[in-house]
């Protein structure tokens, strides 16, 4: 099934609030209703994206204003060569974050001036945004601990060590989560706060009551 002029859903949020296992349970849901779907993350969406990636998160520290632009360099070349030609077919994009993501990390987990935030996502992406964003809401203490288990488990990707993101100090995760907290009050329309607590089942059925009642708004 191919809507008209696409559907763009990022998916938000802090370190261990499960963006990545919903991305793909949403995904899967819109799949067996008939949608064609791109799931699609940042950084690391593209090929020069996924360098970028690991320079972001696995590299040595870097400063606030180059971090920004790196991200900045990663969505330009994301929007122009994934996004844009995925909504141009009609398909439904789901990114693991977007420029919610770089507003709350970059502005007030790292300080940098918002406005100056804004108008870099603004360059990097042509003024896109997501119809819908889907704000995983997750206390930091217990996103961070689920992080940690992840990284750690002996079952899985969990001999690595956590991305620089996931090894910030704790004053650092409460200040982005206060910034989701009012970027979600400052657009309720488009980003739509979901209760991330419970098991994945629970909050992908929170997450697609949301997300069918904008695919029933055409």
């Amino acid at each position: 099934m191919q809507l008209r002029s696409g559907l763009f859903i990022t998916l938000e949020g802090g370190e261990g609030v499960g963006k990545t296992t919903q991305q793909a349970l949403l995904a899967g849901r819109l799949q067996k209703e008939g949608y064609t779907c791109l799931c699609t993350r940042e950084p690391g969406g593209t090929v020069l994206g996924q360098k970028l990636r690991a320079l972001l998160l696995h590299g040595d520290p870097i400063e606030p204003l180059a971090e920004l632009l790196l991200y900045a360099a990663d969505r330009a070349e994301h929007v122009q060569t994934r996004i844009h030609p995925a909504l141009a077919a009609g398909q439904v994009v789901v990114c693991d974050r977007f420029t919610d993501s770089t507003l709350a990390y970059q502005g007030y987990g790292r300080g940098l001036d918002l406005n100056l935030i804004r108008q870099v996502n603004q360059l990097a992406t042509g003024n896109l945004q997501p119809h819908l964003t889907l704000w995983l809401d997750l206390p930091p203490q217990l996103g961070l601990k689920r992080a940690c288990s992840r990284t750690t488990s002996p079952a899985g990707p969990a001999s690595l060590p956590g991305d620089r993101m996931e090894q910030a100090h704790l004053s650092f995760h409460q200040r982005l989560y206060q910034g989701f907290q009012e970027l979600a009050a400052a657009e309720p329309q488009r980003i739509v706060r979901i209760d991330a607590q419970g098991s994945p089942q629970e909050v992908a059925e929170r997450i697609w009551a949301v997300v069918k009642s904008r695919l029933a708004q055409g």
